[in-house]
């Protein structure tokens, strides 16, 4: 089996933590180096207007020395991290950082104009190439009477920037690292909770898909999975049982056939080479005729289950008093439930129950379900058939107190081919028919048909019948 499925995950989540690192890598880098030049000209615009209302202002205003004012900026700068420069509008410096210009020889920055920082405050580059690597240039005007006298000016190499940006992008990269790792709980869980039990789902295909039903296995999950674990589980064990109940079903209907077979043969060839004599042909060919019938109704009830799961079932529906149809059926036993001491009990619904439907198929319904009741009832028992109304519906009820059905077998009952172990002893003759055919004619009627059953006690079927609609109930009954 091969792990495509896992092999697509790892790679998606790899592709994710590349993507994720060059995307940190490009937007966070840009962002933290604007915003940490933003925080530091902010800084340094703070310091230079305190500088220009000041030192410088007084300056100008020659309230203090130019060497006092130097002083305060030498110490200033080394604070600060940046040079300071106090230049006239006309771009003569005054002084720096680094000393006070000598005024015979004044220092001139050519082409020299605040415009440069395009109305805001800072900005960087070379200062008028003064400097070699670039620098963020802040402004801070030296104002008195209302007039701009110079300019404080703090320079500071970007550099010193990119290390302090660095250090930043440095946390966010851990960060970034650990919440990967951690992310791996994410492959840890998909691995444990999706492809495990996917893998054993399809391990458990591959051995239903070459004919292994009895594969077993389990998902201990609550969710889809193992919904999906469960409902497949459940199919096949569906199937498997299907499968033996037909292996089953073989070996009876193969016993069914064989055994009349070999009778008929048997008689036959007996009559052939003299072994029955002429006189008691007839005796052996009348059950050599029995034997021919029980193989012709074996091979009609298969047929007619055939042809009610493939082409569906016409009905040639009528309204008819299916009082009389319970009386017909019950006289076809009368023999065998005097051979068994068994008494029939009618509580009907009035002496006329009009219902609509097939009415010949609805006789083998009964047919069926009384032949049952008899079949697994005790010698010298009761067997009673009920008709109740519930709205518009006569309900049938059926009941015996015979063997019984397993608990475990009340599911499978209606199953074509299915016979309980219990059964099995007393039903010599059935194929496990019946009650398929049973279900299958009342399925047609869009009726239902439901069983309970106690083992030892006895089982009750109940069937529903459409009432005619011109008929309504009467409410006195008649017993038998």
């Amino acid at each position: 089996m091969k792990k495509v499925l896992y092999l697509k995950f790892l790679l998606a989540y790899v592709i994710f933590g590349l993507f994720s690192f060059l995307v940190v890598a490009t937007f966070s880098d840009m962002l933290i180096r604007e915003r940490v030049l933003r925080e530091e000209a902010a800084s340094l615009y703070a310091e230079a207007g305190m500088i220009s209302q000041s030192y410088a202002a007084s300056l100008y205003q020659s309230e203090t020395t130019i060497e006092a004012v130097y002083d305060q900026l030498k110490s200033l700068s080394v604070y600060m991290g940046a040079s300071i420069w106090i230049v006239n509008p006309s771009g003569t410096v005054l002084l720096t950082d680094k000393g006070i210009s000598d005024l015979s020889q004044p220092q001139v920055i050519e082409d020299f104009t605040p415009q440069i920082t395009q109305n805001t405050y800072y900005t960087t580059g070379y200062f008028f190439r003064r400097f070699k690597e670039k620098q963020l240039i802040v402004f801070s005007p030296i104002t008195s009477g209302y007039r701009i006298q110079g300019y404080v000016i703090f320079l500071k190499p970007l550099s010193s920037l990119t290390e302090r940006s660095n250090s930043f992008l440095t946390i966010v990269y851990i960060t970034m690292g650990l919440i990967f790792l951690l992310s791996l709980i994410i492959l840890l869980f998909f691995t444990e909770m999706f492809y495990r039990p996917l893998r054993k789902i399809i391990y458990a295909t591959e051995q239903y898909a070459d004919g292994n039903m009895h594969y077993e296995f389990s998902v201990d999950s609550y969710d889809e999975m193992g919904y999906l674990a469960g409902t497949l589980s459940f199919i096949a064990g569906k199937i498997a049982q299907s499968e033996d109940v037909q292996k089953k079903f073989i070996a009876n209907v193969s016993h069914d056939f064989r055994s009349p077979l070999t009778s008929i043969r048997g008689y036959l060839r007996a009559m052939l080479d003299g072994t029955i004599p002429p006189e008691m042909h007839e005796k052996y060919l009348q059950i050599v005729l029995n034997e021919t019938e029980r193989l012709t109704k074996l091979t009609n009830s298969l047929l007619q289950l055939n042809n009610l799961n493939t082409k569906g079932m016409a009905l040639d529906r009528s309204d008819f008093d299916i009082n009389a149809v319970i009386r017909d059926t019950i006289a076809t036993f009368e023999g065998t439930c005097l051979q068994k001491g068994i008494r029939i009990d009618l509580v009907l619904v009035g002496d006329t129950m009009v219902v609509n439907g097939d009415k010949e198929k609805l006789k083998q319904v009964l047919y069926n379900l009384l032949d049952n009741a008899i079949k697994f009832s005790h010698q010298d028992s009761v067997i009673t058939i009920e008709t109740s109304v519930k709205k518009n519906k006569l309900l049938v009820s059926v009941k015996d107190t015979g063997i019984g059905i397993p608990k475990e077998s009340l599911g499978l009952i209606f199953d074509r081919f299915y016979k309980s172990d219990s059964s099995r002893g007393k039903d010599k003759k059935g194929t496990g028919l019946g009650l398929a055919i049973v279900r299958e004619i009342i399925r047609s009627h869009n009726e239902n048909i439901n069983v309970i059953s106690t083992e030892d006690v006895g089982t009750e079927f109940t069937f529903t019948v459409a009432m005619a609609d011109e008929d309504e109930p009467e409410t006195e009954e008649d017993e038998e």
